[in-house]
């Protein structure tokens, strides 16, 4: 259904960069002329308190992943009602905005716009005009400020931004079909990442298995000792993982420069370079020219690197650097192991902390409290105890691994690439439909009745949405905007 959509019959000049053409019976009006600014205050601070996920729009904050801490009281806070615009000002231009579905509370230093009762719009379709790539447009170039960062749409900018109206019958036909639609791509990604779910306990039990009984099934066994651990092979050790190392270094926290990255310039090291075992040398922004920059932190290949803090099943990931960037150094939420010469074999450490049993210490010792991210202490770390075979059967182990476990990578990169193509065609194709460039009215009336327009809005958006971060937090912790 959806590869036989067509454009229009006619089309007209919108006199938009974003927008182009549209159909000949569409309007176009500004957007103070559909929505008025509305600032209720909450009496009690009572109301159950709401946050923008980049990923989902308007959600309930306890639903959300949020890092800050919550404040003492709500007294004065903003209240929207569903169908509200909601906007943060300094995130527009990234997602920090959309219809709620929810009664609550809101940020003081959020927007909410309220459609004029005369105005023939839909508020799931102003959800998904205003957030689709297409409209992104306006919202940056309105957005003014000498950072990216703090950029900010005010309202009488916002309120000034031109929006399209398609008759509110069309509206509903395209929400409809996008729910639809989305709903066929909830299910090709739900599908997949239980595919990758699956190759990653597959995964899983290759490591576990090779580091805990090595690879001689006849081999002769102990007690360990740890109940939880159970037998291990006669002529391993398991020493604490303090005996292993020369020291444990944490990295620096910079303020991010703005703008790209120059080749002389320094960079620093985002949580998202330390992935399940994998370095990824991009994750990286650029630090301030002007910024002193500490000796001895710069990162180098080989190094050994485990989250300081993140979310609970990524605190204490670990992974090996390979090929990094000139002048890029250690963000604070990073440790960097130093290993001791000839105790362990490093790859052989990073498999061992990614089974089970060294998972299973790293989130007993991860703390945290209500608002925020779970940590290690270095003291966790050196007490963790390490299954040491002889370093010649060490390596003998991780070639094994790598062989095994080659396959599985394969596929899912390949279903993780897929997934990313289903996400870059949902981004087209509501972009397509909200500005006009296909025409899904006919399509709409043969859909199936499932569930209602809009119903399928967070549930679809949790799946294919790559970023389900709440906004309010990327100024508290800019590493994890791109998580």
């Amino acid at each position: 259904m959806i590869a036989d959509l067509k454009p229009y019959a006619q089309y007209k000049e919108s006199g938009l960069p974003w927008l182009g053409q549209v159909p000949g019976h569409w309007d176009v009006k500004r957007a103070k002329s559909i929505f008025e600014g509305i600032d209720e205050r909450s009496r009690t601070g009572k109301e159950e308190l709401l946050t923008v996920s980049s990923a989902r729009g308007i959600v309930p904050r306890k639903s959300a992943n949020v890092t800050m801490f919550k404040a003492e009281s709500y007294l004065g806070y903003k209240l929207c009602w569903p169908g509200d615009l909601v906007i943060n000002s300094l995130w527009a231009w990234g997602g920090g905005l959309g219809v709620s579905k929810h009664h609550g509370i809101i940020s003081s230093a959020y927007g909410v716009y309220r459609i004029r009762k005369n105005a023939p719009m839909i508020p799931s379709f102003v959800h998904e005009v205003l957030r689709s790539s297409s409209f992104n447009w306006e919202l940056q170039v309105r957005s003014k400020g000498v950072w990216i960062s703090r950029l900010q749409l005010t309202d009488v900018s916002f309120l000034d931004a031109p929006l399209h109206i398609p008759p509110p019958a069309e509206q509903a036909a395209i929400v409809r079909f996008l729910d639809w639609a989305n709903g066929r791509l909830e299910r090709a990604v739900r599908a997949k990442r239980k595919v990758i779910a699956l190759l990653g306990e597959q995964k899983q039990a290759i490591i576990h298995r090779a580091v805990t009984r090595g690879l001689d099934p006849s081999v002769p066994l102990k007690p360990s000792g740890i109940p939880w651990l159970g037998d291990i092979p006669h002529h391993w050790e398991m020493p604490l993982f303090g005996r292993l190392l020369e020291r444990i270094e944490q990295g620096w926290s910079p303020v991010a420069a703005e703008g790209e990255l120059a080749l002389d310039q320094w960079a620093v090291l985002t949580l998202s370079a330390v992935r399940r075992g994998v370095f990824n040398p991009a994750a990286i922004k650029p630090v301030s020219m002007t910024a002193n920059v500490p000796l001895g932190i710069e990162v180098s290949e080989g190094d050994v690197l485990l989250t300081r803090s993140n979310t609970r099943d990524r605190v204490g990931d670990v992974c090996i650097v390979r090929v990094p960037r000139p002048k890029t150094i250690l963000c604070d939420l990073i440790y960097r192991l130093e290993v001791r010469a000839g105790a362990v074999y490093p790859e052989f450490l990073v498999y061992q902390l990614l089974s089970r049993i060294g998972r299973g210490q790293i989130e007993r010792d991860a703390r945290g409290s209500s608002g925020t991210m779970p940590k290690i202490a270095q003291g966790h770390i050196k007490a963790w105890r390490i299954l040491l075979p002889p370093m010649d059967e060490q390596q003998r182990i991780v070639e094994s691994i790598h062989s095994r476990s080659a396959p599985v990578d394969t596929a899912i990169s390949r279903l993780e690439r897929e997934i990313e193509l289903l996400r870059e065609y949902r981004t087209r194709l509501v972009a397509d439909v909200v500005t006009g460039k296909l025409d899904v009215r006919e399509a709409a009336l043969h859909l199936p009745d499932e569930l209602g327009d809009g119903d399928r809005r967070d549930e679809r958006d949790a799946l294919i949405g790559a970023n389900d971060v709440a906004v309010e937090d990327l100024d508290a912790l800019p590493e994890e905007a791109e998580e």
